[in-house]
C-alpha cells in the first residue's frame, strides 16, 4: 500500500476532505444541470419551430459557446468580469453560470435535433384532427422527442460532471484541488502519494458517472 502512496488518504480527515471536494463540484454540476435543461427545453422548442429570428440567435450562441473552451469561459467570467465591470463573482457562481451558459447551448441543440426529428407528416396529421399547435406538442411532438432525447440527455449530464474539474483553475475548491492539497502535503513523507491520491479521484468520478452512463445505454437500447 505504502508504494502506491495511498496511506495518505487514512491520514487525519484526508479521505473525508476528497469527498468533500466530489461534493463541492458535484453541487455546481447539479445546479448547473437544472438551469441547463429548464433553458435549453425551451430554446430548444423555440428552434424547432423554424422561427428565423430565433434560430439565427441560437446559431451565433451555439458557435460561440463551441468554439470557445470551457477554461476560456471560466477566466472571461471570473477574472474578465471582475476587470471590466467590477463585479466579484465567486469562482462557484462563476462556475455555474459557465456551465449552465454551456449546458443550455448543449441541451437546445439536442431538443432541437429531437423536435425535428418528429416526421412532419405527423404533425400535418394532428393538425388536420383539429388538434391546436399547443396541442400537437403536447400530445404528438413533445411525448415522441423525450423517448429520443433523454438517454442523449443523460450522456450530457456526465460530461458536465466531469468538466467541472476544470474548476480548480479559478480557485474553487473542489476534489482535484483537494487532491493537489494533500499530495503536497505528504510530498515528503509519502513521494508516491501523487498516484495513490489521483488514482483514487479516478475511481470517484467513474463510481459517480458509471452508473449515469449505463442507464443512458440501456435507456439508448430500450428506446431505439
Amino acid at each position: 500500500m505504502q508504494s502506491l502512496g495511498l496511506e495518505v488518504l487514512f491520514k487525519g480527515k484526508n479521505f473525508a476532505r476528497l469527498l468533500g471536494g466530489l461534493w463541492a463540484a458535484l453541487k455546481i454540476s447539479l445546479i448547473s444541470i437544472a438551469i441547463s435543461m429548464v433553458l435549453g427545453i425551451l430554446l430548444g422548442i423555440l428552434v424547432g419551430r423554424k422561427n428565423r429570428i430565433a434560430g439565427a440567435v441560437m446559431r451565433c450562441y451555439l458557435e460561440f459557446i463551441h468554439i470557445m473552451p470551457q477554461m476560456v469561459l471560466l477566466f472571461l467570467v471570473f477574472f474578465g468580469t471582475a476587470k471590466a465591470f467590477g463585479w466579484n463573482l465567486s469562482g462557484e457562481v462563476s462556475s455555474i453560470i459557465v456551465f449552465s451558459l454551456w449546458g443550455t447551448a448543449e441541451m437546445s441543440d439536442l431538443v432541437r435535433g429531437a423536435v425535428t426529428s418528429i416526421p412532419v407528416i405527423q404533425h400535418e396529421s394532428a393538425m388536420a384532427l383539429g388538434l391546436s399547435r399547443v396541442q400537437v406538442y403536447r400530445y404528438v411532438i413533445l411525448p415522441q422527442a423525450i423517448r429520443r432525447l433523454i438517454p442523449q440527455s443523460i450522456n450530457l449530464i456526465t460530461r458536465m460532471i466531469k468538466t467541472t474539474s476544470l474548476v480548480l483553475m479559478i480557485g474553487v475548491v473542489e476534489i482535484l484541488k483537494v487532491a493537489q492539497q494533500i499530495i503536497e502535503a505528504n510530498r515528503k513523507s509519502s513521494p508516491n502519494a501523487a498516484f495513490g491520491v489521483y488514482l483514487t479521484v479516478f475511481l470517484l468520478y467513474f463510481l459517480l458517472c458509471w452508473p449515469v452512463s449505463l442507464l443512458a445505454k440501456r435507456l439508448e437500447k430500450r428506446w431505439g
